[in-house]
């Protein structure tokens, strides 16, 4: 018994040396990653994400559908002729051929996706009717472009944008292959949102990298890389690089981090950890994550400084600047 009551007196003095500023660095972060907790909330990548989020937010509290909402939200984005990275006015790959990306899920599991699609203004909705209308989770290239031909939806003229134009005028001048996704250059809106309920869901869309190869796909339509949603855990999503987010499984590798006990900000600085060892020369490339767990809390990472994000909940909404590895 005195061994007993020896153990819980040492065990309430070390409790009681724990005081604020002089945690331990493990128990600093976790309490700082459980800061904030909103619901329902609604974050998306880059500063185009405030007009997204607005939409979002708008069709949420109209129809209370979190799916609603995600889809709803980057269809702005798709549509915003000055953006381009997203949508048919975004730069083409280097045949001078736009060609686009999406994915779709639900924290229940069910998910859709679309890949090297042509002529489709908003293949957030074809990916969105693969989830719920087909038994296949992705339709790739001619196929997506049938089937969207099949519902009905409009099959746009296939040009380029003025300023898509312009911009792949002047590359053709040096021609020269490369990646361009640094911290001045982005791509892709990826989206996540949670009910009032805890309902969870995410979209993710881009016309992809710029002057890419013909037939190239990134990460976006790829459930788990560019997107991944567990109504048990959380979602996360990604930008930037999509070759470099693949190797790592970006976005089901933060969730499985959060089921573990990691907060969203944890799991999102330790998958750029595993995503910059994974990547020779990442030094010059951008890529980062976003995530937010069934609790509210949310957290976002990048290699480099430049990763903003929009957040939108009953208190408010923001543009937020990620901190990054670099």
């Amino acid at each position: 018994m005195s061994n007993r009551r020896k153990f819980l007196k040492n065990t309430l003095l070390s409790s009681a040396l724990i005081l604020p500023g002089t945690m331990s660095p493990s128990l600093s972060l976790r309490a700082k990653g459980k800061k904030e907790k909103h619901k329902p909330l609604i974050l998306s990548t880059w500063n185009h994400g405030m007009a997204a989020n607005d939409k979002a937010w708008e069709v949420l509290g109209e129809t209370g559908s979190i799916v609603d909402a995600v889809e709803q939200g980057v269809m702005v984005t798709e549509s915003d002729l000055t953006n381009l990275s997203v949508g048919l006015q975004g730069l083409p790959d280097r045949e001078g051929i736009v060609t686009l990306d999406a994915s779709i899920m639900k924290g229940d599991g069910s998910c859709g996706s679309v890949c090297f699609v042509r002529q489709v203004k908003h293949p957030i909705s074809l990916a969105r009717k693969v989830m719920e209308d087909t038994p296949h989770v992705m339709l790739a290239g001619e196929g997506a472009r049938q089937y969207a031909m099949e519902l009905g939806m409009p099959i746009e003229k296939e040009e380029m944008s003025p300023a898509a134009k312009k911009a792949y005028e002047k590359w053709k001048e040096k021609s020269e292959y490369k990646p361009i996704i640094n911290i001045e250059n982005h791509d892709t809106i990826g989206m996540i949102g949670m009910d009032k309920d805890g309902n969870l869901a995410g979209s993710c869309t881009t016309s992809g990298l710029a002057y890419k190869m013909h037939g190239r796909v990134g990460d976006s339509p790829i459930i788990g890389a560019g997107l991944y949603v567990d109504n048990e855990v959380g979602a996360a999503t990604a930008t930037g690089l999509g070759e470099s987010i693949i190797k790592v499984c970006g976005s089901f590798l933060i969730v499985e981090l959060m089921r573990q006990g990691r907060t969203p900000q944890e799991a999102c600085e330790e998958a750029v950890k595993r995503l910059v060892r994974k990547n020779k020369g990442i030094e010059g490339i951008q890529a980062g994550f976003l995530a937010m767990n069934k609790d509210g809390e949310h957290g976002a990472y990048a290699v480099h400084p430049g990763f903003n994000y929009a957040m939108h909940h009953q208190g408010g909404k923001s543009l937020i600047d990620s901190k990054s590895k670099f």
